[in-house]
């Protein structure tokens, strides 16, 4: 695993990047980042739910199973309808989903470091790990934050995040050749 997170280093300093420039949109622009997270998940559970069906469909033309590929569709359909039509409580889902989001990822990323060797970078994917695992607790213990402080703390952890990331990735780099 090692080797293949330094022969990729670049994405890795990629995924670095982008975190920084959404911090950047989250800090200045925290009304229109907090509706735009709430629009993207929308169009997404709507298209998730399209091609959810359209995997049934074909699961059923095969003769395989395919009820709960369907029923699957359905409900991302509907989930992205709520969404578009009641974004508030979209919004207080989607800083519930966060969190727990953070929280796994950061777990996982955790549990995966542990697999890495020390040269390669291991502490600061446990940094990284422990970084999501904070933010995702904060998010669990205050759901009801407002959106701009949530679009803060967002900036604030994908700044943190990225940053730690490109440090990876230069460490990652630097081993690629050795």
């Amino acid at each position: 695993m090692s080797a293949i997170l330094a022969e990729n280093w670049w994405a890795i300093a990629l995924r670095g990047v982008f975190a920084i420039l959404f911090a950047l949109i989250a800090f200045f622009l925290p009304g229109a980042t907090i509706l735009s997270l709430v629009l993207f998940f929308s169009a997404y559970m709507l298209v998730d739910g399209v091609f959810g069906i359209v995997s049934g469909v074909r699961a059923a033309r095969q003769g395989q199973r395919w009820g709960l590929l369907v029923l699957g569709g359905i409900v991302d359909i509907l989930v992205g309808i709520i969404a578009f039509s009641w974004p508030g409580l979209t919004v207080l889902f989607f800083i519930t989903l966060m969190g727990v989001w953070s929280l796994v990822t950061g777990v996982l990323m955790v549990i995966a470091a542990f697999k890495l060797h020390a040269e390669y970078g291991k502490g600061w994917l446990i940094f990284s790990g422990i970084v999501s695992v904070l933010f995702g607790i904060a998010l669990l213990i205050s759901p009801l934050i407002g959106a701009v402080v949530l679009t803060w703390w967002l900036g604030a952890y994908a700044m943190v995040f990225g940053i730690s990331l490109i440090a990876l990735a230069f460490k990652l780099r630097s081993r690629k050749t050795a």
